[in-house]
């Protein structure tokens, strides 16, 4: 989320300091994350504006050496080979809905189909039941520290958080 301005500014200090004409002094830095995910933030900026100022945008990129993960080992520990198969089709699928392969060609705007397993059919409390689609048998489970190691829900905004964390609290007996 750094502006390029930033980077160039470190190279070239990188230069000054090191005496060197190599970029960053010659030194190896090293940059993470998914640069089509984190843009940098231009208060009232144009989709223009946000692009021109990330890091690839500037003239220090052509020089770096991306590299990507292949495998989320984290989401694969402990998994059957089953499991490890629907986890690669399911982050495919996320993968291809982000780059605009879903859908067929759009301006912005697809229609998606959802697979049935990840729907919630139409209730009185949708969150609720999500709630219990994450945590089945939590009553039951609340003890073991792994349990919530392994489940997680991602809320939009923290409002939704909120909502979602105070129904989750209702179903612990006690203060």
């Amino acid at each position: 989320m750094t502006h390029k301005h930033a980077f160039q500014a470190l190279n070239k200090s990188c230069k000054d300091v090191l005496k060197s004409k190599s970029l960053f002094g010659g030194k190896v830095v090293v940059f993470g994350g998914d640069f089509r995910q984190v843009l940098p933030v231009i208060q009232k900026g144009s989709r223009q504006q946000i692009v021109n100022a990330s890091l690839c945008s500037s003239y220090i990129w052509h020089h770096f050496r991306v590299l990507r993960l292949t495998r989320n080992i984290r989401l694969t520990i402990g998994q059957s080979s089953a499991d490890i198969e629907e986890t690669k089709k399911f982050s495919k699928w996320l993968l291809d809905i982000r780059e605009g392969k879903v859908g067929g060609p759009n301006k912005g705007k697809a229609k998606i189909e959802i697979p049935d397993d990840l729907l919630i059919e139409q209730c009185d409390g949708p969150i609720i039941k999500l709630i219990q689609f994450v945590y089945p048998d939590i009553l039951n489970s609340r003890q073991d520290p792994t349990y919530f190691q392994q489940k997680g829900l991602l809320a939009p905004t923290n409002e939704v958080f909120h909502e979602i964390n105070d129904l989750l609290l209702e179903f612990f007996p006690g203060d």
